[in-house]
């Protein structure tokens, strides 16, 4: 059902939020800055610990805590997508890469569900550096490879990736992770321990690169795409 502009439904944080993947547990599933506006999906509003909600800058589904809600934000307005287009977005591929890799040079762990920076997950990397710049990209790996505009990619052939692009590696059925292009096939992304890093670090696609992180991911490689347009905070399918 579509919400008018204004709603009592829609609420705009004034500090960052943390949000769940289920109405109990620890399990994060995102993170919203300070700003953002988010939709109640739960009305009325029940007396739980927890209410359902849809952050409208990329439709992304959660669960928040209704008292850290009530306290961190006020009464908003559905934002305008900003539209924009491939020529807009390669202007500002500089400050999406250069927040990128600020967050490298913090201590850093890889966290699942983090998109602020510095502790982040794959995913979350790739959306917040895009987000920094004003450029909404939805917020799962899988989801980002729908999104973007398929680019060739091989090990050793990266002629064809530009800066900004995002590499996507995974199962033949399935993204399971994306990175960052920095150029020559070097990309920037979050990893967990048990690939050998346990946060932010650059690897490259090519074979002669024997490091144990760069290894695996190059086995995975599935493919990359290219950033040609904004989200348009629509919900996501399900």
């Amino acid at each position: 059902m579509a919400v008018p502009a204004s709603s009592p439904s829609i609420r705009r944080l004034l500090q960052p939020l943390d949000l769940f993947s289920r109405p109990q547990g620890s399990g994060l599933a995102t993170q919203a800055a300070a700003g953002r506006c988010l939709q109640l999906l739960d009305d009325p509003v029940p007396p739980a610990a927890r209410v359902r909600v849809r952050l409208l800058e990329d439709g992304y589904p959660g669960w928040v805590d209704s008292r850290e809600l009530a306290e961190r934000s006020v009464a908003g307005e559905r934002p305008r997508p900003l539209l924009l287009q491939r020529a807009q977005i390669e202007a500002r591929l500089p400050a999406v890469l250069a927040l990128a890799l600020s967050w490298m040079e913090r201590p850093n762990v890889y966290l699942w569900g983090g998109t602020l920076g510095p502790d982040l997950d794959c995913s979350g990397l790739v959306q917040g550096a895009y987000a920094g710049a004003g450029i909404w990209l939805p917020r799962d790996a899988y989801l980002q490879e729908r999104f973007c505009r398929p680019v060739a990619v091989r090990p050793g052939q990266t002629s064809l990736l530009a800066p900004g692009d995002l590499i996507f590696f995974g199962t033949p059925q399935r993204c399971t992770h994306v990175g960052l292009h920095l150029g020559g096939g070097r990309y920037l992304h979050s990893s967990g321990r048990e690939h050998g890093r346990n946060g932010i670090g650059i690897d490259d696609l090519h074979p002669r690169n024997d490091h144990p992180v760069a290894c695996h991911y190059r086995r995975e490689l599935r493919g990359a795409g290219r950033v040609m347009h904004n989200h348009d905070g629509s919900p996501l399918p399900a």
